[in-house]
């Protein structure tokens, strides 16, 4: 079998989704169309529909692009069919009906960021920082009925820096999936379309990757400081971990925190803030809701002792 004869139907959302996509293009793979979220509004009234990262990066290369409102309806099944694909290959998407993910002759594959069965979920890259992880890596596996527990295709490992957060290990993520995508269809076109893969491993306490709420981004000062340490930076920068601060004028207000350090032992300093196993942590760099982002010394200069009052 040649790359040209398999007929690749792609389906991503967000810029994670772009690097392995634009790996297939530029690498001569054959992807006949992209499937992706539809446009979503964004501005104060709603009023701008903004594309989404595949589908903007698709229309450069003059892919088809498809963007079902529902995976099961009808119009967008027929209109997948006609494509005749014969391999669909999904990055940061959502779930797919069977209807979808059994169309394909030699199946339909997933890139996800964890070491599976670790990390199933929404959120891995973030939950492998929070739970302070120093491995990590990207699996990929044939999509089935349950989520994220299909056949094993290959896993590559990535450690994760003492220092890293979100961004770095998101940015490091999507290179690596687009180059085990890459890897992954190699396998399929030497095994004819039937790779050799392996089932998920069973025996094992499994670490979950949930979908990622405000109040889950919560600190919670009585825990140590290394695992605040870990969770301000698997949520940096995004969506942020917050507490509460009391300001000058009384009120109780929100406060992200983007940026920390560990310090040694209880030593006060102005930025430090005590944890619950009695060390302290430092903060860097935070935000006060309604207003920039800033270092912790910018900030205390204008709101002297404010660190005090975290809740």
């Amino acid at each position: 079998m040649k790359k040209e004869d398999l007929r690749i139907v792609f389906m991503g959302t967000p810029e994670f989704a772009v690097a392995t996509l634009q790996a297939l293009v530029e690498g001569g793979y054959n992807v006949v169309a992209v499937v992706t979220q539809p446009d979503k509004p964004v501005g104060r009234h709603g009023s701008i529909l903004q594309a989404p990262a595949v589908k903007r990066y698709a229309l450069t290369k003059g892919l088809p692009v498809l963007q079902p409102e529902k995976m099961k309806d009808p119009d967008f099944i027929e209109r997948l069919r006609k494509y005749e694909d014969n391999l669909q290959v999904v990055v940061a998407f959502r779930m797919l009906p069977e209807v979808v993910w059994a169309m394909p002759k030699y199946g339909t594959f997933n890139v996800h960021a964890s070491l599976l069965p670790q990390y199933r979920g929404a959120a891995p890259i973030n939950w492998a920082i929070i739970n302070g992880e120093e491995i990590t890596g990207v699996t990929t596996f044939f999509l089935n009925h349950e989520i994220d527990t299909g056949r094993i295709i290959m896993q590559k490992k990535h450690p994760i820096g003492n220092n890293d957060n979100a961004e770095d290990l998101y940015n490091a993520l999507m290179h690596l999936g687009a180059d085990v995508c890459i890897e992954s269809i190699q396998k399929i076109i030497d095994a004819e379309g039937y790779p050799e893969v392996i089932p998920q491993p069973t025996a094992c306490e499994l670490r979950h990757a949930p979908k990622i709420f405000k109040e889950t981004c919560r600190i919670d000062w009585k825990r140590s400081a290394k695992e605040i340490y870990d969770f301000i930076r698997g949520l940096s920068p995004m969506p942020g971990a917050w507490t509460t601060v009391t300001t000058s004028d009384g009120k109780e207000t929100v406060l992200k925190i983007y940026k920390a350090s560990l310090d040694s032992g209880s030593t006060y300093n102005q930025s430090n803030v005590m944890c619950g196993d009695g060390n302290a942590l430092r903060i860097v760099e935070l935000q006060l809701a309604g207003k920039k982002k800033m270092s912790a010394t910018d900030f205390l200069n204008g709101n002297k002792n404010i660190l005090d009052t975290i809740q």
